[in-house]
């Protein structure tokens, strides 16, 4: 089906109301077609650079060809939805010291974000109820940097992440599609990294191997340092991003001195169950890293920041069948 008559402009009013009272910050459309860096993305996944992701390498075909998968869309809406300050905070958010991402500083984005869109596709099914409107988010096999750089939302970053010049990068990417036919297509944003590094530059585990090149094997490890969860050092350095948020990321980015404040939050980690973790976690991205991931992040740091008041709590982990051996190695750092 085409937009039945309604121009692009019109077409865009539309989108756009419906944005502004989701609180999106910016939007696209565009025609589903054989992504633009399909082939790097397969070279990519051929050098294992996904790590133990096997579900990137399944959904590949899926990404390649969309039509594959749903074979009635002809186009895709795209939606950002700004992570920074958190449209979705929890109210009682327990890590207040320990360095949280900010996209995880809140509800999971798959659940909220998703609804938000399932809503919007009700609304189109109403105005257009001879098509199909299928929401999705990243869980979904889409490459959605690439689909968004397509509908004009940004270019895609050295840091690999989809940058706005007036929105940065700190931003949700969802989509519509949509057996809608467009008769136009987005303006493409130009590439303004330019010469600058700082993203590759100050990653702490050298994941970015190379402009626009992430080795996800590297993401977690013992290198981590002061991190609890996730990492944005490659986006609040970003330029971008210190000119979208006018200097509001180094007050909140920055770590936590107090490391008695960094201790009970790591003991309450470490000595507390799982249901409990999950219970106060529920609907946050922590809670899908579970009770053995928290703790294996919370030893990290333990040991990273010479946390020695935690020695009795590490050494009851010692018999742990998965985290022994990094209890002791934690441990043996605190008594450097």
């Amino acid at each position: 089906m085409n937009l039945k008559g309604l121009t692009s402009e019109g077409f865009e009013k539309l989108l756009s109301e419906h944005s502004m009272k989701l609180g999106f910050s910016h939007f696209g459309a565009t025609t589903l077609r054989r992504p633009f860096s399909f082939d790097i993305y397969r070279s990519w996944l051929n050098e294992g650079l996904h790590g133990d992701m096997e579900y990137l390498e399944a959904h590949a075909p899926f990404k390649e060809n969309p039509q594959s998968k749903w074979p009635l869309a002809k186009s895709a809406l795209v939606f950002a939805a700004p992570y920074f300050p958190h449209p979705e905070r929890l109210e009682e958010f327990p890590l207040k010291n320990l360095r949280v991402s900010l996209y995880a500083q809140g509800y999971d984005y798959h659940f909220w974000f998703k609804q938000q869109l399932e809503n919007l596709c009700q609304h189109f099914r109403s105005l257009f109820p001879e098509d199909e409107f299928v929401a999705m988010t990243d869980s979904s096999p889409v490459l959605e940097r690439d689909l968004a750089h397509q509908a004009g939302l940004g270019w895609i970053g050295k840091n690999t992440c989809l940058i706005h010049p007036k929105n940065g990068s700190l931003f949700f990417i969802g989509e519509i599609y949509s057996s809608l036919t467009l008769d136009f297509e987005a303006e493409l944003v130009h590439d303004f990294c330019g010469t600058c590094t700082r993203c590759i530059d100050i990653c702490p585990t050298q994941a970015l191997i190379s402009p626009r090149k992430l080795d996800a094997r590297k993401c977690i490890s013992e290198k981590i340092g002061d991190w609890f969860f996730g990492c944005d050092l490659c986006q609040t350095i970003c330029p971008w991003n210190e000119k979208a948020f006018k200097g509001k990321l180094i007050k909140n980015e920055a770590p936590c001195e107090n490391k008695k404040l960094l201790e009970e939050e790591l003991r309450w980690i470490l000595v507390t169950s799982g249901k409990q973790l999950e219970k106060a976690l529920k609907g946050t991205p922590l809670s899908r890293a579970g009770n053995f991931g928290l703790k294996r992040n919370a030893l990290i740091v333990a040991h990273n920041q010479s946390i020695r008041g935690l020695k009795s709590e590490i050494e009851d982990l010692f018999e742990h069948p998965k985290l022994g051996e990094l209890a002791k190695w934690a441990h043996l750092g605190l008594q450097e």
